[in-house]
């Protein structure tokens, strides 16, 4: 239907019928919910909401208590192949968090304000005006939600939260070793130390056979770790891979400026270094033999191998660590000792 500017018969009946093709059908009858009209329904309701955040904070405080008492590895077959500490902490931390989601759901349907709100389509830039007015919705979801008028509701929701949100801070102990373990030299724990010693034997990473001074030729490198790190298993395995790879280059002796005090650290031009980027962790071995510069993929720090691991390039804010190096009884190449300096990126408490 068209209606036209100087069209003076048109009715406003009509021009109501363009506007709004479809009758407004309107809203039916509210209906109360029994927590409405019984005071005595809505306290326990309450209760129930109260004892669901309590319920998550004991569920929080089993998680605690789970991740100590089990540890890791142990009891393989505790329920469908999963082990007794994998399943205990996710259970209880996912009883947790539901305990707290069925709670607020529950506060929702049976306590908050029940009543229908009709707003009409808006431009998408909203006004000031429309924004005074989001802010006093806000305010008045805030008010008719009860959590001012219900302590007991807020108090034990705020509990739970407060409960569940240490959870994390526990998992962060999994990031690495504690400071309980840096002194513990001989099992090669902690951030200041791996399982080199003197004489444990340079052997090729994947096989596990051991290198004889002799029969590396000027240009090449090895991935390398040391002797007995496969006998290892689990969690040791994985720690001590990522911290004990090295990298063995040999190049001509007179090639070598060596750091001082680290005049007898090369066996006839093999030197070994950290193969753990001192940036931020990566494995490093693109090696470039006519400069002996050793190259990071992440984000392309460069070391010169012949000058001490000195870094010539990127972000890295020190060189990589070195290992001494000497040759046992047989002609195979052992560590004199453990790396002299932590090996890995920097971290608190450690000079760049």
């Amino acid at each position: 239907m068209s209606i036209k500017p100087d069209d003076h018969t048109t009715g406003s009946s009509e021009l109501e019928k363009v506007s709004e093709p479809i009758a407004d059908p309107g809203l039916p009858a509210h209906t109360w919910r029994p927590t409405d009209v019984d005071e005595r329904l809505a306290k326990r309701a309450e209760r129930q909401v109260a004892g669901l955040f309590g319920l998550s904070a004991v569920f929080t405080i089993l998680f605690f208590v789970s991740y100590f008492a089990f540890k890791v590895g142990d009891n393989w077959n505790v329920s469908g192949g999963l082990g007794s500490s994998t399943v205990a902490l996710g259970l209880t931390l996912g009883l947790a968090l539901l305990c707290i989601g069925i709670g607020i759901i529950q506060w929702a349907r049976k306590l908050m304000a029940d009543h229908e709100i009709v707003e009409m389509r808006h431009p998408a830039r909203s006004s000031d005006e429309d924004r005074e007015v989001t802010v006093a919705a806000l305010n008045t979801g805030l008010e008719e939600s009860g959590i001012g008028r219900r302590p007991l509701i807020r108090n034990s929701l705020f509990g739970a939260i407060g409960v569940v949100a240490l959870a994390p801070v526990v998992l962060l102990r999994d990031l690495g070793p504690t400071p309980s373990q840096v002194e513990d030299e001989e099992e090669g724990k902690g951030l200041e130390h791996t399982i080199w010693k003197a004489n444990v034997r340079v052997v090729r990473d994947v096989v596990g056979t051991p290198i004889r001074a002799a029969d590396l030729q000027v240009g090449d490198l090895v991935n390398a770790v040391p002797d007995g790190l496969f006998d290892l298993e689990g969690v040791d395995l994985q720690v001590q891979k990522a911290k004990a790879p090295v990298i063995v280059v040999r190049m001509e002796p007179d090639e070598i400026t060596p750091g001082r005090g680290r005049e007898d650290w090369s066996v006839e031009g093999i030197v070994c270094y950290s193969k753990i980027c001192s940036h931020v962790g990566c494995p490093i071995s693109l090696y470039e033999r006519t400069t002996h510069h050793v190259l990071c993929p992440c984000h392309q720090s460069t070391f010169d191998l012949a000058d001490s691991a000195r870094v010539v390039f990127g972000p890295a804010a020190r060189p990589l660590p070195q290992l001494p190096l000497a040759v046992d009884a047989e002609g195979f190449l052992v560590a004199q000792s453990d790396f002299t300096e932590p090996v890995g990126p920097s971290y608190w408490g450690r000079g760049a």
